[in-house]
């Protein structure tokens, strides 16, 4: 089984770890946290480095997952991304096997799609993306890379996201709509 390491480790990192579990492709092999955290558990696995030792830990592990949360901005997110890709991380996909991904859609790198979460046919979600549980996208959709689409949002058909994007939790948007980049959709917003 390939290792990875998870950089992050907050409440989203508790989230990725439970579907990283329950998907089996992977073996935790810890989490890259705060210098001062070194040590440190979160849910049995330790905090074995800091963003200053990526390169070290890329030979040794190969692969490895953002796992930061996006609420206020997605900025820690990619450039956390970016370091791992330049240390030489080769960076995977997660979905959890209770999410509904089609076949006809694709899914970016270090994207996690989460927990009964739904992306449907001829839908693209870019890189470094997190798809939170039961989020629903529809067909023909463009999430742009680095963005946060929440627990049960519901994006219509042929919706358009731009990058960086936050869209809050119980929120709706109409088919067919364009929301420019760095855009933050409040909790429960429809979108029209």
């Amino acid at each position: 089984m390939n290792t990875i390491v998870l950089i992050g480790g907050g409440g989203h990192c508790r989230s990725v770890i439970d579907v990283i579990e329950q998907q089996g492709k992977y073996k935790i092999a810890g989490i890259i946290d705060k210098p001062e955290l070194f040590g440190q558990e979160i849910l049995g696995y330790k905090v074995i480095g800091n963003d200053s030792e990526l390169t070290y830990l890329a030979k040794q592990y190969g692969n490895a997952i953002v796992t930061l949360g996006h609420i206020d901005s997605p900025h820690p997110r990619i450039e956390l991304f970016n370091l791992a890709i330049k240390a030489g991380f080769k960076i995977p996909i997660i979905i959890s096997p209770r999410a509904y991904v089609s076949k006809h859609s694709k899914v970016g790198k270090g994207s996690v799609v989460m927990h009964d979460a739904l992306i449907n046919a001829n839908t693209i979600v870019g890189e470094n993306c997190i798809i939170n549980s039961k989020a629903l996208i529809e067909h023909d959709c463009t999430i742009s890379s680095h963005c946060h689409i929440s627990t049960q949002a519901i994006i219509n058909g042929s919706v358009l996201i731009g990058e960086r994007s936050f869209v809050g939790s119980n929120s709706t948007t109409k088919q067919g709509v364009s929301i420019a980049k760095d855009s933050f959709i409040k909790a429960g917003s429809v979108v029209k």
